[in-house]
């Protein structure tokens, strides 16, 4: 169960918001994570409260108002392979859709399968 955060700076209109989490999800799909699986969120936050170096650590244009941090938690297991296959058709993706691969960060954060509780309580992985 990936759980998708999207940080950005205000204002941002809903179809850029559901843009990136559309090609999140689609890259998410592909590398093999079942269609239903979707648990996204946005934290849309003021300039003064999202603050980033415009070219580190060696960016071939600087970051704008447009930066997109896309953090990826998911359980432990996915090789590297598959992350570059993912990031790679995410970036075609938003490309596509007019957004700089070179103002868009991805952190992938790893956790154990049975730190997941799906909902009431349980834990089915453990």
């Amino acid at each position: 169960m990936p759980l998708v955060t999207l940080t950005v700076r205000k204002p941002k209109s809903a179809a850029f918001k559901a843009g990136v989490l559309d090609a999140v999800h689609a890259a998410l799909v592909s590398s093999g994570v079942p269609v239903t699986d979707k648990f996204q969120r946005v934290i849309e936050l003021e300039n003064e409260d999202f603050r980033f170096d415009p070219s580190y650590p060696d960016l071939k244009s600087e970051r704008t108002e447009n930066f997109v941090l896309v953090e990826i938690l998911w359980s432990v297991g996915r090789s590297v392979k598959v992350k570059k296959k993912l990031l790679e058709e995410l970036m075609a993706s938003l490309s596509q859709q007019g957004l700089d691969p070179e103002h868009v960060m991805v952190c992938f954060k790893e956790t154990s399968w049975e730190n997941w509780s799906f909902g009431g309580g349980r834990l089915i992985h453990t």
